[in-house]
């Protein structure tokens, strides 16, 4: 049998599994206890989610297919050779056809996969918590709806350029309260539920919308902070519960400079990073990478009615390359002949927005981080058109933090401006 048929079976037992976890769905019989594997498609608003100790095979009541039996070695060939061929979505979701089989060929796709640091390619939805390629950005673009105050998250250049291959990564609904506003980050543009498992973070303001604190849905790395840092948690609850309920970790912090003398300019932003260290951006360093999502979420589930708790993760250390990783925005240069601030955005932006900005490593000369290192853009985020924005974003930072931290920019700020 050709290497084709084989990719195009594969496709099938998708399209069939998908279609039988969609009647589950409607039933609301695992949806809610399940853990998500794949990641949602753009053209469904339902994600597939498989329970960690369940198969599709076991799960349905017709024998199992005869691509379960493959010999492992066989089997391993043709996930890599698919792999290396579908580098682009839509044809990439050949590999999350390859994980929806069985147990053992999830587990084969996953050890083939490679992360984006290493790849650069976003294949399951783990990825968006993993940090981005280190010698290019993954180019993304932002589409708001100003009606229902969504922001989604989508991969490639632009729509014009993408269109329907156009890839859904994250999405997010701003909601006002009285003192806050809140934007929740989902893995699908139509349940912003945070007990749902679709559901991935948050990004909460102060009451002037200087200061906003990211907040993510699941444990940090191996439900502790990375080795490298050797950081201690110092669980600051906000309110007492009675039971354990679903928490809400505080990752990483973005402020914003007050304009007392309303000078004109960019918006200047700082970007503290709690679990990332300054050493990632040193020579050899390393970033935390999960290769999972916690099941802590299902376990605590929390309450209707009930808030979850925020748990802060502080650090006690004192070595240098120990610290907490500080983003700056690059000072853009006055155009004479334009006569407005600048920056080499190399055409992923195209026009004139307060918004607009490119985030470098804020390092001291004690830190040992090269110069040409402290150049680099790690992320960048400009308008394109009418609610479309572009966001380029590399490592040390992963999609989840890039997408929170241009949230941000979204928010009223009359004092910063």
């Amino acid at each position: 049998m050709s290497f084709k048929s084989i990719v195009r079976e594969i496709k099938e037992m998708k399209e069939g599994i998908g279609n039988m976890y969609r009647k589950r769905v409607e039933a609301k019989h695992m949806y809610r206890h399940g853990k998500s594997h794949i990641a949602p498609e753009c053209s469904s608003p339902i994600s597939i989610s498989i329970s960690p100790t369940q198969t599709p095979s076991s799960s349905s009541p017709s024998s199992p297919s005869k691509w379960a039996s493959l010999p492992p070695e066989l089997l391993l060939d043709i996930i890599q050779r698919v792999e290396a061929s579908e580098t682009s979505w839509p044809s990439r979701r050949a590999l999350v056809a390859c994980a929806l089989v069985c147990r053992l060929w999830r587990e084969i796709t996953k050890s083939v996969v490679k992360t984006p640091e290493q790849c650069g390619w976003i294949t399951f939805p783990i990825s968006l918590k993993q940090p981005g390629p280190r010698d290019n950005t993954i180019q993304c673009f932002i589409k708001r709806e100003r009606v229902s105050s969504t922001y989604s998250l989508y991969l490639g250049l632009s729509p014009a350029l993408s269109g329907d291959m156009s890839k859904l990564l994250l999405a997010a609904k701003k909601i006002r309260r009285a003192t806050c506003t809140e934007f929740l980050i989902s893995l699908v543009s139509n349940d912003f539920s945070q007990s749902s498992n679709t559901y991935i973070g948050k990004l909460r303001s102060n009451f002037l919308g200087t200061k906003f604190t990211i907040l993510d849905g699941h444990p940090p790395y191996d439900s502790s902070l990375p080795s490298i840092c050797k950081l201690q948690q110092n669980v600051r609850r906000k309110q007492v519960l009675p039971r354990a309920a679903s928490a809400n970790y505080k990752v990483a912090t973005v402020s914003y400079e007050l304009n007392v003398l309303r000078t004109r300019g960019p918006r200047r932003m700082r970007c503290t990073m709690h679990l990332i260290p300054i050493s990632s951006v040193q020579e050899g360093g390393t970033a935390p990478t999960p290769m999972e999502f916690s099941n802590c979420r299902n376990e605590h589930e929390s309450s209707k009615g009930k808030k979850a708790e925020v748990v802060e993760l502080g650090s006690t250390c004192t070595d240098f390359a120990r610290e907490p990783l500080l983003l700056k925005n690059k000072a853009p240069r006055w155009h004479e002949q334009l006569q407005c601030w600048c920056l080499n955005f190399k055409g992923r932006v195209t026009v004139a927005s307060v918004k607009n900005f490119q985030l470098v490593a804020a390092a001291e000369p004690c830190h040992n981080v090269s110069a040409a290192e402290q150049e680099k853009v790690i992320l960048q985020f400009g308008k394109i058109g009418k609610d479309i924005f572009t966001m380029d974003y590399r490592y040390p930072l992963s999609a989840f933090q890039a997408f929170a931290i241009c949230l941000s920019s979204f928010d009223t700020k009359p004092a910063c401006e």
